[in-house]
């Protein structure tokens, strides 16, 4: 249930960022950074809430830390989602039998 609620409340703020611009401005907004601040808020927000999921996830700082470090590695080298995932879910099980 939990989960199902994190992506229904990540949903809904993702939305609301969009259209909030839509709905009160009806001229273009001309200042670049207006426009760049809207354009990288939903990235900060989703970060925001998904990070600290991620650190409470497995119960664990280290293992938690061991998957998101092979995560951002990972995803530094633009490969594919599907591998940075598994990956990052690899180490961090085979972190969890070291510590």
């Amino acid at each position: 249930m939990s989960i199902a609620l994190y992506i229904i409340v990540m949903a809904g703020v993702t939305y609301l960022i969009r259209v909030i611009p839509f709905a009160f401005f009806t001229k273009k907004i001309s200042s670049s950074f207006v426009r760049s601040f809207l354009y990288y808020v939903p990235y900060a927000v989703l970060s925001a809430m998904t990070m600290p999921a991620i650190f409470y996830s497995t119960g664990n700082f280290t293992t938690a830390a061991a998957g998101t470090a092979v995560a951002l590695v990972l995803a530094y080298f633009d490969l594919p989602l599907i591998i940075v995932a598994l990956s990052a879910s690899g180490a961090a099980f085979l972190t969890g039998f070291f510590v």
